[in-house]
């Protein structure tokens, strides 16, 4: 059985014919063949498909001898918190993150909330799972559900002084995913006058799939903070490992510039660390970090790749433009939470508002957003661009895709790891123009091609 659910750092497919209750049995089964854990932590999103997989998914690791540990329905960050700050063996998420509503998925990880990628034991658990030829446990596992909300609230007020907050207006967009319930939780420790939008969970989607990247799901989240004038807006994806800005004039603040933000803020205390980033844009958060004294380090795009960089170099934080942001102190996971608790401190130890954090960075490099196209033969288009802008080029860099650096403007162009198109991603030094006109360049030429 060929089982094409399997992406370069999860599992991610339609809903029944790519994945279903039989395939998450033997995901379970085959993850406890590779692991050989004693326990597990699990849990859901809230997709209407996500109990019924996970349900099957614990049977598979009880059938193994394993012990599951059941969460319930939550965000993919309190399974990498609740697997390391219950020294456990490994723990799953059922999530398909931003997909659309009738796919399904899941995120793996090992003790300590260490990543399990394709070059790190998913290829393996593949081929068990497909072989389905899986030997009895001695024993059955057991089944306990384990209340870990009050210790995950408790950890992500440690990033703030509750004291020194000022009172803010800040609205809320959960998407009808699952940051609505964590938001709830926290309401009643911060100084925050919370606009709630979109804010219970629905595997419906009835507002659409929640993802803030896309530009028609931004709209309510702006009328919002109009209507209220508000001071910031933030807006999750379902699983809610990203988070999203908007200012409070309700323009969109690309995840560029808040990597650069938090990089700034953590070099602010330290200036002898680490700052981990992705190819895709880079300028910003290299200048920064470099004035500041840090050590910023290229990393392959990806919340697997991303990990064990920062692992390695024991980087303080990492960044990726798609916003995604990872932390040290918070077992080297992305977090959608943390993020927006650490931009309302720095609005309120500045007295700032985001706008001002932010707009001379923007005007110092700007950037296209990431653009996406679906286009056939991607391999050899990379080849025919590089080819083509090579005599123009200062450096190549193929650590994700194809990077290229021009006197005053760059671009990165790579094959997702998770859906079928290509992304390109154009920034400059401070010449919006220049910037523009290159992007705009390169789509003509991607059509062409």
């Amino acid at each position: 059985m060929d089982i094409k659910c399997f992406k370069a750092y999860d599992l991610r497919g339609r809903i029944p014919d790519e994945l279903n209750e039989d395939i998450a049995y033997r995901v379970g089964r085959a993850y406890a063949g590779w692991l050989n854990p004693e326990k597990v932590v699990v849990g859901h999103d809230i997709r209407l498909s996500s109990p019924a997989i996970c349900e099957a998914l614990v049977n598979g690791l009880m059938d193994a001898g394993v012990n599951v540990f059941h969460i319930g329905e939550c965000g993919t960050e309190e399974i990498y918190f609740a697997t390391d700050y219950y020294d456990m063996d490994g723990g799953i998420v059922v999530t398909a993150s931003h997909n659309p509503k009738d796919y399904n998925g899941m995120k793996l990880v090992r003790e300590q909330s260490r990543p399990i990628s394709g070059d790190t034991g998913l290829n393996e658990i593949k081929s068990l799972a497909e072989a389905d030829d899986f030997e009895p446990a001695a024993k059955r596992g057991t089944l306990a559900t384990l209340d870990h909300r009050a210790a995950y609230i408790a950890k992500l007020l440690t990033y703030v002084d509750i004291a020194s907050l000022k009172p803010l207006k800040v609205v809320v967009n959960a998407g009808n995913g699952g940051a609505g319930s964590v938001i709830d939780r926290l309401e009643r420790f911060l100084p925050f006058n919370f606009i709630k939008v979109h804010h219970g969970s629905d595997g419906n989607f009835p507002n659409g799939v929640p993802n803030p990247l896309l530009v028609e799901n931004r709209q309510p989240t702006i009328d919002a903070i109009t209507e209220h004038d508000a001071d910031l807006g933030i807006a999750w994806d379902g699983d809610f490992d990203r988070c999203f800005f908007f200012d409070n004039t309700g323009r969109f603040i690309e995840g560029y510039y808040i990597v650069g933000l938090l990089a700034q803020s953590f070099l602010d205390q330290n200036n002898d660390n680490s700052i981990i980033h992705d190819p895709r844009l880079t300028w910003n958060t290299i200048d920064i970090v470099s004035k500041a004294g840090g050590k910023a380090i290229q990393c392959k795009t990806g919340h697997a790749f991303i990990k064990e960089r920062m692992r390695l170099e024991d980087a303080v934080y990492g960044g990726e433009m798609s916003a995604h942001h990872y932390f040290r102190d918070f077992s080297y996971c992305d977090s959608g939470m943390v993020p927006w608790l650490l931009v309302a401190k720095l609005m309120s130890e500045k007295n700032l508002p985001l706008a001002e954090l932010v707009d001379e960075r923007m005007a110092l490099f700007p950037a296209s957003g990431e653009i996406n196209r679906q286009i056939k033969g991607a391999a050899e288009l990379l080849r025919t661009i590089e080819k083509d802008y090579a005599s123009d080029a200062v450096s190549v860099d193929h650590t994700d895709g194809l990077s290229m650096e021009m006197k005053d403007w760059r671009f990165n162009i790579r094959m997702s790891n998770t859906e079928p198109v290509v992304r390109l991603n154009v920034e400059s030094r401070g010449d919006e123009q220049l910037m523009q006109e290159k992007t705009a360049e390169l789509l003509r030429y991607m059509e062409e091609v």
